[in-house]
């Protein structure tokens, strides 16, 4: 039997096995004909268990990084499998001739990044990154996920410490970056929210090493002072305007009001990416406005939920200071009596997560809701007029001997709290 193993360097021999059928899979669970499997490792698995289970599951190759497991002449060793796959990747990204915008940014990405899609597909055969799947990971997945029918790509990278949208960069290569805003988001990791606005500026850092073109929303004076010296494609132009969000966000595109299915005017901006990038790339009007109308959000991100008598908005996505602040301005503003706002806890705050959690408590008794509930750890310490439930187990507990009966709910949180679950305890 002939074993193969291949130094990090021999990335083009690989390329060459990748070229078969360029499926990359790291899940037995979600294993594909013939893709090659990267036994990938983490705290708590390790891919390099299941080498041979992803083969005889349909996959072509394993690519795995400890010699034990290396029982079939289709299982190949590597140095390391992240690094090897990372490589794989910007090895392919090298052979793509196709723009590839990068975006990141505290708030907004997803939502920004699936509009943008949206609306670039209506002209070419575009992809974007799945879901969330923007990190060190996430990244040289999509990347090798970008087929020869390709047109345009657009590539969405997240970080909660610095230098890791630089490493995304140096993996990406992107053409074209937009950075949505700057917030009070990962501040254990970044260091505070300078720490933030340096770590996401990586972005334009690379861009002008790199000679390439920045999107910038020039009502943001960070992006305009950060992108000096870099070739910009400014996304504000006077015939795009906001109108209301009341409670969808309504603009007016060259004297034409397009009602859009997203809530809140913060997200206005995201809008205004996406049609100003679509009208960058030549789409055409009416196929930009199509794509906006019939963008509806989905996977928790403020989600608009009918149910019996109850309005819901439900934004389970995420969730930063500054995505909560605005969040709940906007819940205030709409035209309901009774209205109930049910907060999680926010995370990766570090220090600062007390202090964050009690301006948000104070914001909350500021803007009169009838009625405030708070779940999780943090939020369980603050002061506050409203009722504190230290665990979701507890809120459930609550709800089931007092069923809600206000007509319009917010709910948010970080991903962690799953506050989603109370969709089956609103009746």
């Amino acid at each position: 039997m002939r074993f193969f193993y291949l130094k990090n360097m021999e990335i083009k021999a690989l390329y060459e096995i990748y070229k078969i059928s360029q499926l990359v899979d790291t899940d037995t669970r979600k294993i594909r004909e013939n893709s090659i499997f990267f036994a990938l490792k983490g705290e708590n698995f390790n891919g390099n268990k299941f080498a041979e289970k992803a083969l005889q599951l349909g996959a072509k190759f394993a690519i795995i990084d400890e010699k034990k497991y290396q029982t079939k002449e289709n299982i190949i060793l590597v140095d390391d499998v992240l690094e090897t796959l990372q490589a794989l990747a910007n090895y392919h990204r090298k052979k793509l001739s196709i723009p590839i915008i990068a975006l990141t940014g505290s708030n907004g990405k997803t939502t920004t990044k699936e509009l943008i899609h949206i609306v670039l597909s209506k002209q070419y055969k575009a992809i974007a990154t799945k879901g969330n799947l923007n990190n060190h990971i996430g990244v040289p997945l999509t990347l090798l996920s970008i087929l020869p029918e390709h047109e345009i790509a657009i590539v969405e990278m997240g970080a909660n410490h610095q230098k890791e949208i630089e490493f995304l960069c140096s993996i990406c290569e992107p053409d074209y970056g937009y950075i949505t805003n700057f917030g009070k988001a990962h501040l254990e990791g970044f260091g505070g929210i300078e720490g933030v606005i340096k770590g996401k500026c990586e972005l334009y850092t690379y861009l002008k090493n790199s000679r390439k073109i920045a999107f910038i929303n020039t009502n943001d004076s960070i992006q305009l002072e950060k992108s000096e010296g870099i070739k910009q494609i400014p996304l504000n132009n006077n015939e795009i305007a906001f109108v209301d969000a009341n409670p969808f966000v309504t603009i007016s595109v060259k004297g034409k009001i397009i009602k859009s299915n997203l809530i809140g005017a913060y997200n206005y901006s995201n809008i205004l990416a996406a049609i100003s990038i679509g009208e960058y790339f030549n789409v055409e009007d009416s196929a930009i406005e199509k794509a906006i109308k019939n963008y509806t959000p989905d996977n928790n991100r403020s989600q608009v939920i009918e149910k019996e008598n109850h309005k819901i908005i439900l934004d389970a996505y995420n969730a930063n200071p500054s995505s909560m602040q605005v969040a709940l301005e906007n819940f205030a503003k709409l035209a309901h009596e009774e209205q109930l706002v049910i907060l999680g806890d926010m995370f990766e705050l570090g220090s600062e997560s007390f202090k964050e959690h009690q301006a948000i408590a104070d914001l909350t008794n500021s803007l009169n809701f009838k009625e405030i509930y708070f779940v999780g750890k943090h939020f369980y310490q603050v002061n506050t007029n409203g009722k504190k439930f230290k665990t979701f187990d507890e809120l459930k507990n609550f709800l089931i001997e007092n069923p809600i009966t206000q007509k319009s709910i917010l709910v948010k949180g970080s991903r962690g709290m799953q506050l989603e679950r109370l969709l089956e305890l609103i009746n």
